[in-house]
């Protein structure tokens, strides 16, 4: 269930929404002096919510905000740089200061994950198109799982957990299970809605994107902590476990209907 006041994940302002395909004859196309990278990244959720990301190339972005494909180099570093941006918006979004944390969570932790796994899945169903994206998107460290693919958002969550009574070992099992699922299910729901599979142009955008830089992690006291935990590989185990975990709810369903 949702929090009330439930702040709402980011994905720019979509009240200016062109009905065409180019804003080249709108007369509120900002022009050159008016662009800024914030405008420009708004723009770009916008296009690919209406076409598609295979259609977006600086060229059709300028057109659609009625200026010159150059003049958005002096904001941004081409195409790769605007995917970026618009993955870091998106994210960025899923993070809240510590104080209106501890207000979600309250004393437990699952009003925090419950409020967190509605805020990405309302960001999934807003932006099917660009979901994909931030799904597949190399991240910024090796151990980070998508969607929850910031490191802000990820030292919010083991913080929420660990300052309720968690191991650092049950915070990061918690934090693999609770991305898989959110993955998962979320992929096949925007497919859905998108009316395709998990889309190719996403997976293109994989082989085209160089590998992410390393970041510091300065600031982030618990990753700090669980970087070495988080780096463990422990896929196989998660999939039988999460296996063992479906089978079992299969098992109660059928003896719930059979009582």
């Amino acid at each position: 269930m949702n929090a009330p006041g439930t702040p709402q994940p980011s994905g720019g302002d979509r009240s200016t929404r062109s009905t065409g395909s180019t804003r080249t004859h709108d007369n509120s196309a900002p022009g050159r002096g008016g662009l800024n990278r914030e405008l420009i990244v708004s723009a770009a959720i916008e296009y690919v919510d209406e076409h598609g990301l295979a259609m977006l190339t600086m060229r059709r972005l300028g057109e659609h905000l009625g200026v010159e494909a150059m003049s958005l180099y002096r904001y941004v570093n081409g195409r790769e740089d605007l995917l970026e941006e618009i993955v870091r918006r998106m994210v960025d979004g899923l993070h809240v200061d510590r104080a209106r944390r501890e207000l979600l969570a309250g004393p437990g932790w699952q009003a925090y994950l419950q409020w967190l796994a509605h805020a990405v899945r309302r960001l999934a169903r807003q932006h099917p198109q660009l979901f994909p994206l931030i799904a597949t998107r190399h991240p910024a460290a090796p151990w980070l799982r998508p969607p929850l693919r910031s490191l802000d958002v990820v030292e919010d969550f083991l913080a929420t957990l660990v300052d309720r009574g968690f191991t650092m070992e049950d915070a990061v099992m918690a934090y693999r299970a609770f991305t898989s699922y959110l993955l998962g299910y979320l992929l096949l729901e925007v497919s859905t809605l998108s009316g395709r599979t998990v889309a190719e142009d996403s997976l293109t955008e994989v082989a085209k994107s160089p590998p992410a830089s390393p970041v510091p992690l300065d600031g982030y006291p618990h990753i700090q902590r669980l970087e070495t935990l988080l780096s463990q590989d422990h896929t196989d185990l998660e999939f039988e476990l999460s296996l063992e975990d479906m089978l079992d709810r299969i098992e109660r369903l059928l003896a719930s209907d059979r009582s």
